[in-house]
């Protein structure tokens, strides 16, 4: 719960993509024909019902995400990182995004993440007790989100016991 007098600098509201939202309808119709095949209108109607009820629930749920930033510092989701503890910030665009949620990745790192978005922001943890060296967070609008963090520069160099794969050149002839 937000603290009297709290200043909200930013705000973001993470939804699920349409096609996921079509994908949970054309499911619950997929079994509610499955089942007027073998069982009556009436069974078929309320599995219909109750199928449509439970994948738009989870549709809601997992695709839901709030992101914002005040006097308290970065909130996503439950989770609060203190503003005295928000290090560097990086926008992340869809190829360093990629990088650092796989070969580039941190096992200790905070991650919010959405499968529907490609892009997000990187905000290094500066405060020693905590064993997370940064928060990766996906952003409809990346820009923002850094500036309303006081974008520093960029994010600190992959710790010695991170793999970096790089592709090789590779030659014509």
């Amino acid at each position: 719960m937000r603290q009297a007098g709290s200043v909200t600098t930013y705000s973001e509201r993470l939804t699920a993509p349409i096609s996921w939202w079509l994908a949970a309808c054309g499911f619950a119709a997929v079994w509610g024909w499955i089942l007027l095949v073998v069982t009556t209108w009436a069974v078929a109607i309320a599995v219909t019902v109750v199928v449509a009820a439970l994948t738009l629930t989870v549709v809601s749920r997992f695709g839901s995400l709030h992101i914002s930033v005040g006097d308290d510092g970065l909130r996503v989701g439950q989770a609060l990182l203190d503003r005295p503890h928000i290090g560097n910030v990086e926008m992340l665009n869809r190829a360093a995004y990629r990088m650092r949620m796989g070969t580039g990745a941190d096992a200790r790192a905070y991650l919010v993440t959405r499968p529907y978005l490609d892009r997000g922001v990187l905000v290094s943890v500066d405060d020693d007790r905590d064993p997370t060296p940064y928060w990766l967070i996906s952003s409809r609008r990346p820009e923002a989100l850094a500036a309303a963090l006081g974008h520093t520069g960029h994010a600190p160099e992959p710790s010695a016991n991170q793999t970096i794969r790089e592709t090789p050149d590779v030659e014509e002839g």
